[in-house]
């Protein structure tokens, strides 16, 4: 252990900063997942398997359109807000602050138009009860209302990572006191579905107040000048918010597809089962995105300044730390997979382990190659990144397409594996090119010129 801390502590500065922000953003997911297999014990044993599955779908749905239409602000704010704290630009930075603001509430009000379009047309052909469908769009106006990707580009900016994991901590504290409250008075889908939705409220008003105890609340309320400026001000912001939001649409279809086709092919019942196993395994490699969220500012900051080339340290120190949590995690599966599935949700769920472990591979390869996407958006080339993720998604429709007739959920499942590892050979090959063809050099780098 001493020869351990004795290395973290010679490491880079940049290494250190990743563990550091790392570090907040485990103890806040590993609060939520222990929370959420508390909830989701009393989800499922209330509602059963085919309740449990209509549930998934439901909420499922409502965070694919939610973000289908949401730009990744907080990535914008990352990549182009570094360069104004560097200057010293608080003018630069709070148009960039609001501009952000701007592109959240257009994509709400777009995702809430959409959500009522589509229950207006879809509710009766799906056999969803009139009850049901207000409730379901009451959830989606709700959870799209909940703006939190500005305030948490801005906390993350900042390098206030505690303050955020105590603000995404909020959404499974509220949804298990919410579960709670529904197991003794209301246990039902709705019940369930409002208990939600004020976790989502919640969430968002404890990000707001993260970004006002940081400070920068009054750059985002002060006088609204030359707002037009933004684009000026951030040169190829842009096609950047639009390739991430892209990117970032692809990345919620392949998470939320696989629900869709088992549900729509097999059913609710089966679909409940696959989605308590999508959960569990997302509580399993959560590392993998708090690795990418850590490391993304840090990043930007290397590029900028190094370019691709000169984070290859970094990066191979993640992939090295990202294999070991792998195989652990894939181990993990293998021997108590199914016996978790049971405890949380019944005996009823057990049927999903095999779909469980395929999910938990997948996993574990997005593990592995956590650190090269956020290393191609940093270099100003998220459309390679988007052409990755295109691509993966057509071997998962493909590949459910061709599996689920003959091996059912689990052939979803082994899909989703494909797409996985599909996307870590094609964005390995895309570092790879970067690096020797020298478009990781800091010349290359698209960077805001000094005025």
């Amino acid at each position: 252990m001493t020869s351990l801390l004795a290395k973290l502590r010679s490491a880079p500065q940049a290494a250190q900063a990743v563990m550091q922000n790392f570090g907040w953003m485990v103890a806040g997911r590993s609060v939520a997942a222990v929370f959420s297999l508390v909830y989701l014990a009393i989800v499922t044993r209330e509602l059963g398997v085919s309740g449990f599955g209509k549930f998934a779908i439901i909420t499922g749905a409502a965070q694919l359109l939610a973000n289908l239409l949401a730009f990744q602000t907080w990535q914008v704010i990352v990549q182009y807000g570094v360069t104004h704290i560097e200057e010293r630009d608080d003018v630069k930075l709070s148009r960039l602050y609001r501009g952000a603001l701007m592109l959240d509430v257009v994509s709400a009000i777009g995702g809430i138009c959409a959500a009522a379009v589509i229950l207006h047309f879809l509710a009766e052909p799906l056999n969803v009860k009139p009850t049901l469908a207000r409730a379901t769009l009451i959830f989606n106006i709700i959870m799209l209302l909940s703006l939190r990707s500005t305030p948490l580009g801005i906390m993350r900016l900042r390098d206030r990572f505690s303050l955020a994991a105590a603000a995404e901590s909020t959404q499974p504290t509220f949804r298990l006191l919410g579960a709670l409250a529904c197991w003794f008075t209301h246990p039902t889908l709705q019940g369930f579905l409002v208990a939600w939705a004020v976790a989502e409220l919640m969430t968002a008003a404890a990000h707001w107040y993260g970004v006002y105890k940081i400070g920068d609340m009054p750059l985002i309320l002060g006088k609204w000048r030359d707002q037009r400026k933004v684009l000026e001000d951030n040169p190829d912001i842009v096609r950047f918010a639009l390739t991430t939001n892209f990117s970032q649409s692809l990345s919620m279809t392949v998470r939320q597809l696989p629900l869709f086709l088992v549900g729509g092919l097999t059913g609710t019942a089966a679909a409940g089962a696959f989605r308590l196993a999508a959960q569990l395994t997302r509580s399993l490699t959560l590392v993998s995105q708090l690795v990418a969220r850590a490391a993304f500012p840090e990043i930007v900051r290397a590029v900028r300044h190094l370019g691709v080339g000169g984070i290859a340290g970094l990066t191979l120190r993640t992939m090295r730390f990202a294999l070991v949590v792998g195989i652990v995690v894939f181990a993990f599966a293998i021997f108590f997979g199914e016996d978790i599935l049971e405890m949380v949700g019944g005996p009823e769920f057990g049927r999903a382990y095999i779909s469980l472990l395929w999910l938990a591979a997948a996993g574990c390869v997005d593990l592995v190659v956590v650190g090269f996407e956020p290393s191609i958006m940093a270099a100003h080339r998220a459309q390679w990144s988007l052409i990755a993720r295109m691509i993966g998604t057509g071997v998962l429709i493909g590949g459910a397409w061709l599996l689920e007739p003959v091996m059912g959920p689990d052939g979803v499942a082994m899909a989703v594996f494909a797409n996985a590892l599909t996307q870590a050979l094609l964005l390995g090959l895309i570092i790879g090119l970067m690096v020797r063809s020298g478009e990781g050099r800091k010349s290359d780098i698209a960077v805001v010129p000094k005025d």
